[in-house]
């Protein structure tokens, strides 16, 4: 079938950018439509595909903040011409699945979640925005909202990357979703052989929803060597408020995120995430995760065997289950085998079946 893949922007490669790349490993002939596109920031493979852009690639500064044209891309996918395509594949946590369906054609959406700034998130990000952003997220929540509800009708069936996406897909849209785990690059990160340091590990961008600032705040009063791997819009914010015991890394190439996985005590992750790829990274590297118990690391962190949770986003809880991971021992070759259950192979395999079955 003549194939068109659809997601949301290409201005980095992060978890929803892998998922692209293993849909064009599965229709190696396919075009992909999105709104902006920076090949440079984007892997070969998906780079091998002829990639069409909307209008928004177009205009001024999109291909590093095409967050800011959000209420444009609606009218912009209603632009694309997909009448010569049978089948239709979205990749969707933005505004990339309410196209003009051709008949006949049929939609397969893989949904990394709803849009969490309009939904279940709005109040979270509204609070952490500027005046502009305020008066913005105040003028389009209703209609944005609206236009999303309509555009979950084009989707003839739903995949969500996880049980916790899964039930947002039925509260939200009303829409029984396949839940299909998205792809882990395991045999990169278990590879190599580190020592283990004297250090825990923060790893991921330096947003609000994140808490990076939970794990910095528990190290600290715990007096333990926190690394925090990534960069983002609260950084120099933490930099400055952070202890000596605490080291900002920026942004780093993938070799050293190994290395970095590898060497740390264990992983600290103690936001909620829609499915959480990061914590099975550093499984395969060997490293146990302390993680807060909700959303998607209840469904890739095994209780005691790969790691332990903390129950309320404090730091006393936290603290507690730092202690609590420190009494403990896990077996390296136990937390791999772990995360190679979530391996790309396995991915492809899933998606290949799910099709077949409609």
């Amino acid at each position: 079938m003549k194939t068109a893949l659809l997601h949301y922007w290409l201005t980095n490669m992060r978890g929803g950018e892998n998922v692209l790349e293993e849909f064009c490993r599965i229709w190696p002939d396919a075009d992909i439509f999105t709104h902006a596109y920076a090949p440079e920031h984007i892997s070969d493979i998906i780079n091998s595909h002829r990639v069409n852009c909307t209008f928004i690639n177009r205009l001024p500064r999109a291909k590093t903040g095409c967050q800011k044209y959000l209420p444009l891309m609606p009218m912009a996918l209603k632009r694309l011409d997909l009448s010569a395509y049978e089948l239709i594949v979205s990749s969707e946590s933005g505004p990339v699945k309410g196209i003009r369906k051709p008949r006949g054609s049929r939609h397969i959406c893989y949904c990394h979640s709803p849009m969490r700034y309009l939904w279940d998130m709005y109040d979270d990000y509204y609070r952490n925005t500027g005046v502009p952003g305020k008066i913005a997220m105040s003028l389009f929540k209703r209609p944005l909202r609206g236009y999303d509800l309509k555009s979950a009708d084009t989707v003839d069936r739903f995949i969500a990357n996880s049980h916790f996406v899964a039930e947002r897909i039925e509260r939200i849209y009303g829409r029984t979703s396949t839940v299909i785990h998205p792809p882990v690059n395991v045999d990169f990160f278990a590879q190599g052989n580190y020592a283990k340091g004297d250090y825990y590990l923060f790893a991921g961008q330096l947003i609000p929803y994140k808490r990076p600032d939970l794990a910095i705040a528990a190290c600290e009063r715990m007096n333990r060597k926190l690394i925090v791997a990534g960069d983002g819009s609260m950084r120099r914010e933490l930099e400055k408020t952070a202890g000596r015991n605490v080291t900002f890394t920026g942004r780093i190439q993938q070799e050293r995120l190994r290395e970095l996985y590898a060497g740390a005590k264990a992983l600290l992750f103690p936001g909620i995430e829609d499915f959480g790829i990061v914590p099975l990274e550093a499984q395969a590297a060997g490293t146990p995760v302390i993680a807060l118990g909700a959303g998607g690391a209840l469904e890739t962190i095994v209780p005691e065997m790969t790691g332990i949770f903390f129950d309320r986003p404090k730091v006393e809880s936290l603290c507690h289950a730092l202690e609590a991971f420190e009494m403990k021992k896990f077996s390296p070759d136990y937390l791999t085998g772990h995360a190679k259950k979530f391996s790309a192979e396995r991915f492809r395999s899933e998606i290949k079946h799910f099709l077949a079955s409609c």
